[in-house]
């Protein structure tokens, strides 16, 4: 079991994220997780699921700022 989702992990990083950064892996591999544990609840819960879970939770520090590189001023 571990070997098919570190496949699955590897297969997301190739196709869908295209590079997953040391510092990141836990928060992509967490995202497989949950993606493996639902993917046979409709896509309409999962998409109520996430939105609710994101209204709940505050501001995430680790991926706030995420795709704005720091610039050398």
């Amino acid at each position: 079991m571990a070997e098919s989702f570190f496949s699955r992990l590897r297969g997301a990083e190739v196709g869908t994220h295209h590079h997953i950064a040391g510092p990141y892996l836990a928060a992509y591999a967490a995202e497989m997780d949950w993606r493996e544990d639902n993917r046979r609840m409709p896509n309409g819960e999962q998409y109520r699921a996430i939105v609710t879970a994101t209204a709940k939770h505050p501001v995430s520090h680790q991926w706030k700022g995420y795709w704005q590189r720091r610039t050398s001023a």
